[in-house]
């Protein structure tokens, strides 16, 4: 593998065109040289933005490129698995948008997939490289907060467009799996536990078919966290974890920079007072798509979030979508 990775992307989605395309131009080892999506128009006129050198109007052509080492999914949700299956078998490694797959079997037929072709392949959740998160990890384990007993978050947004590919059903659709995602991989990624019980009180709208509304509790080894996602609720986001001697509080845990910034309060029996501490240095979306070029050009050993970690994932979205009652 070479040293610079040379990338192919499948779709001009908005967070490939944001977020992800930008980080991998800015990579220390990695660059786009191909970009395909349905509308050649379209497609020409990101890869003129982005100044990737070569567009395509079929996804099939970017995955055929002897050029291309790794393509990277931003497609919609019920695209993901047979896009992420036909790359690999192709040959390609693979980094895909959240969630990777609509249940965990498809999960599981990546990582056999996966372990079969001996490539690469990842789900592209950033904040699994964000410094914050890191941090939130070390107080937790190294007992600043006391014995954890309760994680609370919430992700929002308002998005009630009919047109929206996240209020389609067919294509995925519904907040549980576009941001419910989160409280959840980042309680797991903070703790390292699973949880012992799930449960929901789910909204559907009655126009889409998705879930508007999630009001989630699970429960943990010692601990519960209760969260609330909402695709039609003004826009907010927050994670806090309370233990016995101390809580600390994420104000932007999954978007930093969008939604405001990067900060954490951390408010310990020792201290006595809230501290602040601010991470304005990491772009969680250069240290993803460098974390996986690194694997690939033999410079780390794994990436930071494995298909393992998405099947535990996976496995936490589905029962709390077997709440739902269409």
């Amino acid at each position: 593998m070479r040293d610079m990775i040379c990338w192919g992307v499948l779709g001009a989605a908005r967070i490939a065109d944001n977020f992800v395309v930008p980080a991998i131009q800015r990579s220390s080892n990695g660059r786009v040289v191909s970009v395909a999506a349905r509308d050649g128009e379209r497609a020409a006129r990101f890869a003129a933005k982005h100044g990737i050198p070569v567009w395509r109007a079929n996804y099939d052509e970017v995955i055929a490129s002897d050029g291309v080492d790794a393509v990277y999914i931003p497609l919609p949700t019920a695209s993901h698995f047979e896009w992420c299956r036909k790359a690999l078998l192709a040959g390609k490694h693979v980094l895909c948008e959240k969630p990777i797959a609509m249940n965990a079997s498809q999960v599981r037929e990546l990582i056999a997939l996966r372990d079969a072709t001996g490539l690469l392949c990842g789900e592209a959740f950033m904040v699994a490289h964000h410094p914050q998160w890191a941090f939130a990890r070390e107080r937790i384990a190294d007992g600043t907060l006391g014995n954890l007993e309760l994680v609370e978050g919430s992700f929002t947004y308002f998005n009630d467009d009919p047109a929206a590919l996240k209020n389609d059903l067919a294509l995925g659709g519904g907040g549980v799996r576009d941001i419910g995602v989160y409280p959840v991989v980042t309680t797991r990624i903070a703790t390292g536990l699973e949880p012992l019980s799930v449960g929901a009180d789910i909204t559907i709208d009655p126009r889409y078919g998705t879930d508007k509304l999630a009001i989630c509790k699970l429960d943990f080894a010692g601990f519960r966290l209760n969260f609330y996602c909402g695709t039609q609720l003004a826009r907010r986001q927050h994670m806090v974890f309370h233990g016995s001697k101390g809580w600390l509080s994420l104000e932007a845990p999954f978007n930093p920079g969008v939604y405001a910034d990067a900060k954490i309060s951390l408010r310990s029996d020792a201290g006595g007072r809230v501290e602040t501490f601010h991470f304005d240095g990491g772009d969680q979306y250069q240290l993803m798509v460098e974390n996986f070029g690194s694997v690939l050009n033999g410079r780390s050993k794994a990436i930071a979030f494995s298909l393992e970690n998405s099947l535990g994932n996976q496995l936490v979205i589905g029962q709390i979508l077997s709440h739902a009652i269409r």
